[in-house]
């Protein structure tokens, strides 16, 4: 199975437009050691050649351009996209799917929440009905039941609600509902070998474990360092658990979970502009290389 970082970075990307915190600052000025950063988004295949995109961020173009496997070439008009899961309903995991309606009509895996979102709070699903009949929808069981998609047979995609938050336009951002986001573990049948992909991940309930401590890989949510970094940053009032994200520090927080767990390789992904992380010489990265944990960044390529 190959997996292949389109995007690692939070909503916003980073450096963030309109940011000038010392994360994005430091990156226009050249005063860090650091990365840019795309929405997150990535790519999953069996076989090298058909793969499931998971999400559709506002970066899509630049992504695929970047990753010159999308384009096999191999007609006039051409993708590799086989299909599209979406782990919510985010604008900055949906927004990109506009940018693919050339290509329409597409395969799209959703929750019966985000479907509901993404045909009334944010209706793109409507909207594209327009070019060749849209995206073709097909439901993710939340139940425990796995699936599978036709172009790529090698993998078994098993879907978990997970506790965190409906976007801010949703009109049951307060009114929590099992689907609005999950994580998926992404099985090869032909290895055994398991990802578990959850970029948005507000708390470790028990029935996540099993995910977990089976996983070849993990790849979480690595938004926030500290749950107040935008509130000290003076940047926001919001903090991490209140969006939803479970900070990497403090108790019960990101490293301190992944300790349990020894087989799986880590990775932290949607690495929002202001987590100290991204400063490759900061303290806060060193202690994630002490704790074995790594850093997704955009182009990160994964073989299990």
């Amino acid at each position: 199975m190959y997996i292949h970082v389109l995007g690692s970075g939070a909503g916003g990307g980073f450096p963030q437009w309109n940011c000038n915190c010392r994360n994005c600052a430091g990156l226009r000025s050249g005063q860090i050691r650091a990365q840019a950063r795309t929405q997150s988004s990535i790519a999953v295949s069996g076989d090298g050649l058909n793969w499931v995109l998971f999400n559709t961020s506002p970066d899509i173009r630049a992504q695929l351009a970047a990753f010159p496997a999308m384009q096999p070439a191999r007609q006039i008009r051409d993708t590799a996209i086989a299909a599209i899961i979406y782990i919510d309903s985010q604008i900055d995991h949906s927004t990109g799917l506009l940018m693919l309606r050339e290509g329409l009509p597409i395969d799209v895996y959703c929750t019966d929440m985000v479907f509901q979102d993404l045909t009334t709070g944010f209706p793109i699903f409507s909207m594209l009905e327009h070019w060749n009949g849209g995206v073709q929808r097909h439901p993710v069981p939340i139940d425990g039941s796995s699936f599978t998609i036709p172009q790529t047979p090698e993998l078994r995609f098993t879907a978990i609600s997970l506790s965190s938050k409906a976007p801010p336009y949703s009109p049951h951002r307060h009114d929590p509902h099992d689907g609005d986001n999950i994580g998926v573990k992404i099985e090869d049948l032909r290895t055994g070998k398991n990802v578990f992909y959850a970029p948005g991940l507000g708390a470790i309930e028990p029935k996540l474990v099993p995910f977990l401590e089976n996983a070849d890989c993990l790849l979480v949510d690595g938004t926030f360092w500290r749950d107040d970094e935008m509130v000290v940053q003076n940047i926001a009032n919001k903090w991490g658990r209140e969006l939803g994200h479970l900070p990497q520090s403090g108790d019960g927080g990101m490293i301190e979970a992944l300790r349990a767990f020894s087989k799986p390789r880590k990775i932290l992904i949607h690495i929002n502009n202001t987590n100290p992380i991204l400063d490759e010489d900061s303290p806060e990265r060193a202690q994630l290389v002490a704790e074995g944990i790594e850093v997704a960044f955009d182009g990160m390529d994964v073989c299990l």
